[in-house]
């Protein structure tokens, strides 16, 4: 074997996409920590990430030791701006076109997201997710069924997939189908985003802490008297917060236009919805008139689906709305709005996507159903029919 060329580059190697710590407490208990590491993607989530977050919170939860867990995203400009747009976007143009199963990334991707953010909602010892900065789309799906949400003076919380095709996923139709009926709407069509005083407002957060606090909610952790049962230790983290919360904000824009919002998006009729929106394009409030703005340019596709989900997650269970949002997803895959999307708005980056259906009035309740049809073979069971409840 010939020596290696000393000019030979040696290829660099890749930071782990997750880092997971365990942080020493009293009386032999451990914080478990996982902190999303790729900042450069503002800590975008991939399959290799909820991979590995799956396996470690499974772990954790068998571990006697492991008091509670804290979600954290590297870098202090997003905790996790959503899910790894680039990758499904290469596994579309790979897979055939209008084919929803064929696409064996898309089904790995969104089965293994949504088992993992099932997993917090139902996940037996506190969870606390840091959500600081950006929180929007895959990020909202694993802030959502945290026991304590954590926001920030900076988060900028929001549901923006109309932009890209999409739509609010990972049970983003069930929560937005919880608030007062025609705010979850506006956030579905508009994908506003929200500060910490309305993500408090609407339940969409527990508590308000200082941008710069989270190396002192570890330390304050790690000094808690773990010795109780634990049934007690989410009362416990709640004593940790009473020290480290601010006090409330101001009222952000979501509440102090509430009323409007509701009347105008409080309807069943989505045209009707449409026009009230579009006529905020030139309001006084920017707030609202960049609202509006976003749902027109936004795919009219991703409003009528958005517009059925919602109205269907509303009488489901949060088990049923991941099997609905699965189904979605891997059409939406095969759909041509979503890889559109994100090719103008991250590949070719000339933000002039091209949408079809064109306009709302193309985009038909005959049409939209084919996002509802499961795409598997006859007598094959959902990839996630043991999630329950």
């Amino acid at each position: 074997m010939s020596a290696p060329d000393s000019a030979e580059t040696v290829p660099e190697l890749q930071p782990d996409p997750v880092l997971f710590q365990e942080v020493a407490g009293r009386n032999g208990r451990r914080i478990g920590v996982a902190t999303l590491n790729s900042p450069q993607t503002l800590n975008g989530l991939s399959l290799a990430m909820s991979r590995l977050l799956d396996d470690r919170l499974q772990d954790w939860a068998d571990d006697e030791r492991i008091a509670a867990v804290v979600l954290h995203g590297a870098g202090d400009k997003a905790f996790c701006a959503g899910g790894d747009l680039h990758a499904l976007y290469h596994s579309m143009l790979d897979s055939p076109p209008a084919d929803a199963w064929a696409n064996v990334h898309a089904r790995s991707f969104f089965e293994t997201e949504y088992r993992l953010d099932y997993q917090i909602h139902r996940y037996a010892k506190p969870v606390l997710c840091w959500g600081n900065g950006i929180v929007m789309g895959g990020g909202v799906g694993l802030m959502l069924g945290a026991s304590h949400r954590l926001v920030t003076e900076t988060t900028r919380f929001a549901m923006p997939e109309v932009t890209i095709g999409l739509y609010p996923d990972v049970a983003g139709t069930w929560m937005l189908s919880r608030l007062p009926r025609g705010i979850g709407e506006f956030l579905a069509f508009t994908g506003a985003q929200l500060g910490a005083s309305d993500c408090l407002h609407y339940g969409l957060a527990d508590r308000v802490c200082a941008a710069d606090g989270f190396d002192a909610l570890i330390d304050a952790l790690a000094a808690v008297d773990w010795s109780g049962a634990a049934a007690q230790h989410a009362a416990q983290v709640d004593t940790v917060l009473d020290a480290l919360s601010l006090d409330t904000p101001e009222p952000g824009p979501l509440q102090r236009h509430s009323t409007e919002i509701r009347r105008a998006c409080g309807r069943s009729d989505l045209l009707q919805i449409a026009a009230a929106i579009a006529a905020w394009k030139r309001h006084a409030d920017p707030w609202l008139a960049r609202a509006a703005a976003t749902f027109l340019a936004g795919s009219p596709g991703s409003a009528r689906l958005s517009h059925t989900l919602l109205g269907r997650a509303r009488c489901q269970s949060l088990a049923d709305t991941f099997r609905m949002e699965y189904v979605a997803s891997l059409h939406c895959c095969a759909e041509p709005d979503f890889r559109e999307g994100i090719r103008a708005l991250l590949i070719d980056k000339d933000k002039s996507p091209r949408w079809r259906p064109a306009t709302l009035e193309q985009a038909t309740t005959d049409w939209v159903r084919r996002f509802l049809a499961q795409p598997w073979p006859a007598g094959q069971a959902h990839p996630l029919a043991d999630l329950r409840g």
